[in-house]
């Protein structure tokens, strides 16, 4: 019998121990991680006058967002000229998201969607960096109202269910004095602006869009893509702001367009220049180790000559931001 227990404390014995043991290499390994996550946090190349990382490990933040796409048409039929456009349905969402040293999470919801008043489908991803970064936004749609116009007659209002819309954007680009000018201190709040600072910027832009519209056998397909710079400027008028404003002109290299009426197709010609613009604009407020702002990211799109065919796309979105770090 005292065999017995002797052997039973034993084995809890090394069971503790392995448990122990565990428990410690567990605690090394996210040690070991949080210590890699600090490294990479800290070793930033950029000039500590201008800008800077917040000296917090975690940042808690919630969002309200909106968006919304336009697409008008105009040029000449053998009926004489005309103009239309559309506009599909405003999308709002709210999102909260934690961050760790730069890695973070996010989780959005639509209102309107858990509610069954919105069925379209949007997709924005988004990374930004000091030297460089990239967005990309998808939409898939088919709530609409729109107008349109053919020369000597009244404008037409319509809301149609009968058409669809996919749409994609991306844009990406490069900073030249990414050491002391931030686009992630406007954008995502991971560096703090500390003072004002510009920068040249390369860019690389992309559109892609398929329009049907079943009641009217009418399809148009978009390809674009843009090559081109800008410029930037985050703003400190006093401490603890930032006003931030850029724009990215680039110009259409590459067009791939083709619009097709009752199997009727019209030809879409280019008209030097034709630009995709990408605009943002951001407003900052630090209030200790709180936060809060607004930004904006606008994108509008040319193509083609107007006495026969042009098409124009606005897509933008808008974020009302408030965060705490600790």
């Amino acid at each position: 019998m005292i065999t017995k227990r002797i052997l039973i404390l034993c084995a809890m014995f090394c069971l503790f121990s392995v448990q122990q043991s565990s428990s410690k290499g567990l605690r090394g390994l996210l040690h070991y991680g949080d210590s890699m996550l600090m490294q990479r946090y800290k070793k930033s190349n950029i000039d500590t006058m201008y800008i800077t990382r917040p000296q917090t490990k975690w940042t808690l933040s919630g969002r309200i967002n909106m968006s919304g796409a336009t697409l008008e048409t105009e040029g000449q039929t053998v009926d004489g000229a005309f103009k239309s456009g559309i506009r599909a349905d405003y999308k709002s969402t709210v999102s909260l998201g934690v961050n760790y040293l730069g890695v973070s999470l996010a989780l959005s919801v639509n209102p309107a969607k858990l509610m069954g008043k919105y069925d379209d489908i949007e997709l924005n991803f988004s990374t930004y960096g000091n030297r460089y970064g990239i967005e990309l936004m998808y939409q898939d749609a088919d709530s609409f109202t729109g107008w349109d116009e053919i020369e000597g007659q009244p404008q037409v209002q319509f809301s149609t269910d009968d058409m669809s819309l996919k749409t994609w954007n991306v844009n990406a680009y490069y900073v030249f004095n990414h050491r002391r000018f931030s686009y992630p201190a406007a954008f995502t709040q991971g560096y703090i602006q500390r003072q004002s600072a510009g920068s040249f910027l390369l860019a690389v832009s992309g559109q892609g869009q398929r329009a049907e519209i079943s009641n009217r056998d009418t399809n148009l397909k978009v390809i674009n893509v843009g090559i081109g710079a800008g410029y930037g400027y985050n703003y400190v008028p006093a401490r603890y702001w930032l006003l931030h404003l850029s724009a990215l002109p680039t110009f259409i290299v590459y067009s791939n367009t083709s619009l097709s009426v009752e199997n009727m197709r019209i030809p879409l010609h280019s008209n030097f220049p034709e630009v995709i613009l990408t605009g943002r604009g951001a407003v900052i407020r630090q209030l200790g180790n709180m936060f809060v702002g607004a930004t904006m990211t606008f994108y509008f799109t040319n193509i083609g000559d107007e006495h026969r065919l042009s098409i124009r796309n606005t897509k933008w979105l808008t974020r009302v931001i408030v965060g705490y770090r600790f």
